[in-house]
């Protein structure tokens, strides 16, 4: 059998593909929150007074009554039932960025062994999942089970369909029998919690008597790969771990930015039209869809929502994109880096706060050196950036993100804020001790008469920077594709909740000695941009100036995962969530373990699928390919023609060296003895994926000599450009 028959009956059915047809468009207002429970059908099937407080509950966090539970259960199942559905599920977002979910069913057997459809107030405010069998870092043994569920009433109910049917899903938190979170939401509850009150002290001291509860906002672009299912079918690696281990570049990749904001191909864009109506329902905002850089790789974005009811969308995104591809013959691939040699995927986190009474806190306006709201807010982000930097650098560390934080498609490992020239020059103002003007904005004249003469942006974009401001918000570009956004919502909420209570004892304190408010503000300003500005970064953060220049301003350059986690032991971060009440310390350090449990699995598994790709695939393809080499040869010989060597010679050592260097690959796994998770975490970066990385030296080396009839693993021509 030909090594490579099964690559060529991929190509054949993907060639011979039926293109699934697309649906014929439907109106957006048609289609828009048909599958969730939202306030409008809460209204609509809710007595006046129990859809008063739940919508209180949901607008300013007022505790909800437990008395309307049973009402609102009964309306939410009847809801539910009218669409299809048979089965509730508590749905929560437990420390493996997964969606977790315990379906039971609305089937209640009466006495006379009968049944109804039921479904109790209880049922709805508490489950119970099993506490121990899900990444908890020591907070419950195996003997310890018990764990909660509680609904988030702020996040809809909603209906999932599948090909088997309708569930209702309802949003939970996710906490242990001794009351700690095991989950992402609940630190972001109480993040949001804690940033809320700071700002309020703080726009209260700005003068603001009206102040409406703020909350922040997220816009996270998903970027994603689509590959088609016959040839990640015979890719181990794609299917185990996510990424290719192993794998030539071709010789067209992305070098000749051909691909970026190119024609969507028809298969895919069938694909993105299906995953958008899908969101749609679900009431999920999808706004842009594009190729992205990389062949056979795109993008989707949502425009921005409240960070709770985003983060659970976001997990929803992922989960559609994930079905949607199987019904369409393709795997998305949300790994930071499946393929070598050309742009990774990110989920850049557009982040903003503001509330219903003084709007978009990070907003500067036409006039910024003059909007002192802004400027304090801005400025307790410069202040809590650079003083929880490696912290930012933490919640973005994973084994995956690892291949992609520092390359050209995503931003260093150092964490810096971006403001634009405008803000820069404002807040350069500032630190020389007073505030005159700032740049305008400027018109764009683009010297064609049909073009429209427009307002440009006071400020260009920086995409080296990992936390730049963008307009109206900041962007965390460093996190992840395969990411759960809560993480990084979570720090930001968090650091900025600590900078706005520093704001505001220092003005309370100045004000109280007798201080006027607009020199108090210049003073509180002028001191962050003394302590804090060397965080402040325009130029290319790809430099080595940069790096040379950040390490004499004191910035951490965590390259690693194994770098960067320890930062959540440090006393610091500790008292940072602790004093603000979003983490205990227990619950801090079950994460710590459980993040560096996952990086080393991940790393642990990787390096098993290396050294059996290597044995059981590729050794046994360049053995058959060089004793017909060498049968050739020894032939031609016989008859007087003599051919060279080398070709066999090449293959010969790189066979041996793949070979030996598997077997120190598989002698260093065994390895166990480690004094400390840090020196184990330090060992897999710094041994056992240097050793992965030469195994897979020497395997691509041999992909470029080996007949490619023999070669049995979908290459990476194939991969991203057969569709």
């Amino acid at each position: 059998m030909s090594g490579n028959e099964s690559r060529v009956q991929a190509i054949s059915q993907i060639v011979n593909r039926k293109l699934m047809p697309a649906q014929p468009p439907k109106r957006l207002e048609d289609m828009w929150a048909t599958d969730v429970f939202n306030l409008s059908k809460m209204q609509a099937s809710l007595p006046k007074s129990i859809f008063k407080s739940v919508k209180n509950t949901v607008q300013t966090g007022q505790t909800l009554d437990p008395s309307v539970a049973d009402v609102v259960a009964v309306a939410m199942k009847d809801w539910a039932i009218s669409k299809g559905a048979l089965y509730y599920a508590h749905v929560f977002y437990p420390l493996t960025n997964s969606t977790a979910e315990k379906h039971d069913g609305f089937i209640s057997v009466q006495s006379d062994g009968s049944v109804i459809s039921e479904f109790a107030g209880k049922l709805l405010v508490q489950g119970e999942p099993d506490g121990s069998s899900f990444p908890n870092g020591g907070i419950r043994s195996t003997a310890a089970a018990r764990g909660y569920t509680a609904w988030d009433v702020t996040s809809p109910a909603y209906v999932m369909e599948t090909d088997n049917g309708m569930t209702l899903c309802i949003p939970t938190v996710f906490i242990s029998w001794t009351g700690e979170a095991l989950d992402k939401k609940t630190p972001l509850l109480r993040s949001i919690a804690a940033m809320n009150k700071a700002a309020t002290r703080v726009l209260k001291l700005l003068g603001n008597t009206e102040v409406a509860p703020v909350n922040s906002s997220c816009g996270s672009e998903q970027e994603y790969f689509l590959i088609d299912s016959n040839f990640a079918n015979s890719r181990p690696d794609l299917l185990l771990a996510g990424r290719t281990l192993f794998g030539k570049p071709p010789a067209k990749g992305q070098q000749f930015d051909d691909h970026y904001f190119g024609a969507i191909p028809e298969r895919v864009q069938v694909f993105m039209q299906e995953v958008e109506e899908r969101m749609y329902r679900l009431g999920i905002p999808a706004k842009t869809r594009h190729n992205e850089v990389a062949p056979g790789q795109f993008e989707i974005a949502p425009f921005f929502e409240a960070a709770n009811v985003a983060s659970d969308h976001q997990q929803l995104t992922m989960t559609i994109l994930r079905n949607t591809a199987k019904k369409h013959g393709f795997v998305c691939l949300l790994h930071e880096k499946p393929f070598a040699g050309i742009n990774g995927s990110g989920k850049h986190v557009n982040w903003s706060v503001g509330n219903a009474t003084q709007g978009n806190l990070l907003d500067p306006g036409d006039t910024p050196h003059s909007n002192v709201q802004f400027l304090v807010f801005c400025g307790a982000v410069i202040r809590g950036v650079h003083k929880y930097g490696p912290l930012l650098r933490a919640v973005v560390a994973t084994a995956s993100n690892d291949h992609r934080l520092g390359a050209n498609e995503a931003p260093p490992a150092i964490i810096s804020v971006y403001l634009g020239s405008q803000l820069e020059d404002i807040f350069e103002q500032i630190s020389k001790g007073g505030i005159k003007d700032s740049q305008g904005r400027g018109i764009m004249n683009l010297g064609v008469e049909t073009l429209p003469i427009f307002v440009k942006d006071a400020g260009d974009r920086n995409r080296t920077s990992p936390f730049a401001f963008t307009g109206n918000r900041f962007e965390f570009r460093a996190v992840g594709s395969g990411q759960s956004v809560s993480g990084p919502l979570v720090a930001m909420n968090t650091i900025l909740a600590d900078s706005l209570d520093w704001i505001a004892n220092k003005l309370e304190n100045d004000l109280a000695n007798g201080t006027e408010l607009s020199a108090a503000i210049q003073t509180v300003l002028k001191e962050v941009m003394d302590e804090h500005g060397a965080v402040v970064f325009g130029g290319n953060g790809y430099s080595e100036e940069w790096h040379k220049m950040a390490e004499e301003r004191g910035l951490a350059n965590l390259r690693t995962t194994a770098d960067a986690l320890p930062v959540l032991k440090a006393g610091y971060i500790e008292d940072l969530f602790q004093k603000t009440g979003v983490l205990t310390p227990v619950e801090l350090e079950s994460r710590y373990d459980v993040y560096a449990e996952q990086y080393l699995l991940a790393i642990e598994v990787e390096a098993k699928l290396v050294g059996s790709i290597a044995k059981t695939i590729i050794y046994p393809a360049a053995v058959r390919y060089l004793s017909d080499l060498s049968s050739t040869i020894a032939g031609l010989k016989e008859i007087g023609i003599e051919l060279s060597k080398t070709t066999a010679e090449k293959v010969a050592t790189l066979v041996k060296s793949m070979m030996d260097t598997a077997s120190k690959l598989s002698d260093a796994l065994s390895k166990h003895d480690f004094a400390t998770t840090e020196d184990h975490m330090q060992y897999a970066s710094q041994t056992i994926r240097p050793l992965m990385d030469e195994v897979r030296q020497y395997a691509d080396a041999l992909e470029g000599e080996v007949a490619d009839d023999l070669w049995p693993l979908p290459t990476y021509q194939e991969m991203l450009f057969v569709k």
